[in-house]
């Protein structure tokens, strides 16, 4: 794709008016809309004047920066707004261009980096696409059969990872959180109310926690993106709206997008200590660190950035949290020998810069221990958006698709998927967001049927509980008689599907 885009994960290109623009996954017949301006609220939430950058410095963790490193930091014209002395990451703000280089230079600095390119606040906007959302009269007009919930009949990626036998078992135990690393969760939601866990949200955006009451939701103006993942995962069984995939266990939110879309490092980080502090069994993470699509290691600056995603990450699954991440919705060969990366950095001048993915990462989504999710449409094929890649992808589960390409069985009419919207409504989304966070319901409802297993021991069963999906070969999803992606592996392993599709049943029965 060559249209800058968004950070959320992630727009798509898909025909019949399905718009490309940022955070969303678009809809038939919806146009995009130009995104409201960082509001007077968002200059609150990062410190520092209007040429300051934010900064990480990375130092050994379990101590906090050494007089040694305080002293440079403050000497190279640098204000320390937070440290996480757990896992070594300080977060900096300078108006020094040289800021990164300087520190790096510092003895007990292993790795420093400038974690964006707009000034502090970000100045950036896009247009943002609007999800489908369904009427009050296609709420009210709604039937579904004893047992479930109005809008469940349109739900046909519950039926595709049998979460609709799960539920006859099991709906997941209240003791399971799932965190919502995203843009806001609208909490008081009657499909999210009942499930939510308040003490383990919060808002991150300035890279400190904001433990404020309702910090963690999305403003009128901010994209409801984290609000419909929560009802994917959660949305209570009770009579009303849609049914989540673990629909007993809790959701929290936690908030790392900005005013305008963007998931800066320090924001991510943040919110994965945040997790891993605040008895988090699983993380969604359904978008990619800004400003780059792919961190290279052999660039300093987004070298820190790797390295400080990398720290926090790995401290919440030390802590007990398994993390999950949508693969990305470009059609891209993750272990391809190059990619061309055109959109980064996309709060600066993006050119076409072509990668090396041994070399740079998509972050979270392809960091040590992370559950990498490909997304499937209504007929379990690949969606025609989703990336992939032999021995990246782990997993994959809905993600929705064009029903031009792939058609649910009725009573469901959209091929792309149900779910929360903030203000008490529901609407219909795509993409490997929406994917991701089938995944993390059914890592919860491991966790449910095991309480005491380790992360790794969910993953294990994961991956092993996995329905083996073959190759799609030849992948010519829209029918032009050419192929469009190459699926390399076995059934039981290969690059489109990984381990397989999600099984929510043996989950809640192995």
């Amino acid at each position: 794709m060559t249209a800058p885009h968004p950070r959320s994960r992630r727009a798509l290109a898909l025909p019949l008016g399905m718009a490309m623009a940022t955070a969303l996954a678009f809809l038939p017949n919806i146009t995009a809309s130009a995104a409201e301006t960082a509001s007077p609220a968002a200059a609150t939430t990062t410190a520092g004047d209007a040429t300051s950058l934010s900064y990480v410095v990375n130092v050994r963790p379990g101590h906090g920066p050494s007089a040694r490193v305080k002293k440079a930091i403050a000497e190279a014209g640098g204000t320390i707004v937070t440290s996480y002395d757990q896992i070594g990451v300080i977060v900096v703000h300078s108006s020094n261009a040289d800021f990164a280089k300087i520190l790096r230079a510092v003895p007990g600095v292993q790795s420093a980096g400038n974690t964006r390119n707009a000034p502090l606040p970000a100045q950036s906007t896009d247009d943002m696409g609007t999800p489908k959302v369904l009427s009050a009269r296609e709420v009210a007009a709604a039937k579904a059969a004893d047992g479930q919930d109005p809008l469940e009949p349109q739900q046909w990626d519950l039926a595709a990872i049998k979460a609709d036998k799960a539920h006859e078992v099991s709906l997941g135990s209240p003791k399971v959180t799932v965190a919502v690393i995203d843009t806001g969760v609208d909490d008081t939601h009657p499909d999210i109310a009942p499930n939510f866990d308040r003490k383990a949200s919060v808002n991150c955006v300035a890279g400190k926690p904001d433990t404020a009451d309702g910090a963690w939701r999305p403003s009128a103006s901010e994209s409801p993106h984290g609000t419909h993942v929560a009802g994917e995962i959660a949305a209570a069984k009770n009579g009303v709206g849609m049914t989540g995939v673990a629909p007993g266990v809790k959701v929290a939110g936690i908030k790392v997008a900005n005013p305008d879309g963007y998931f800066y490092t320090e924001a991510v980080v943040c919110g994965f200590v945040w997790a891993a502090e605040h008895g988090v069994d699983v993380t969604n993470n359904s978008y990619y660190t800004d400003p780059w699509y792919f961190n290279c290691t052999d660039d300093p600056d987004q070298k820190a950035l790797v390295d400080a995603v990398t720290r926090a990450s790995r401290y919440a699954e030390r802590r007990g949290a398994v993390n999950v991440a949508a693969a990305g919705n470009e059609n891209y060969d993750l272990a391809a020998d190059t990619i061309t990366d055109p959109v980064s950095p996309n709060d600066g001048t993006p050119s076409d810069r072509v990668i090396d993915p041994t070399k740079c990462f998509d972050i979270p989504t392809q960091l040590p221990g992370v559950v990498t999710v490909a997304a499937t449409g209504a007929k379990g094929l690949k969606s025609s958006f989703s990336n992939y890649g032999l021995g990246v992808i782990d997993v994959a589960a809905p993600g929705g698709d064009s029903t031009r390409y792939q058609t649910p069985a009725p009573p469901a009419t959209s091929g792309l998927i149900l779910g929360t919207l903030p203000g008490g409504k529901w609407g219909y989304m795509a993409g490997t967001s929406m994917a991701s966070p089938h995944v993390a319901a059914v890592a919860a409802l491991i966790k449910s049927t095991h309480p005491h297993a380790s992360p790794a021991l969910v993953k294990a069963l994961l991956y092993a509980e996995a329905d083996g999906t073959p190759c799609t070969d030849p992948y010519d999803i829209d029918g032009d008689g050419k192929v469009d992606a190459v699926c390399e592996g076995t059934k039981n392993r290969n690059g489109f599907y990984g381990w397989g599709t999600v099984d929510a049943l043996a989950a809640v029965t192995k």
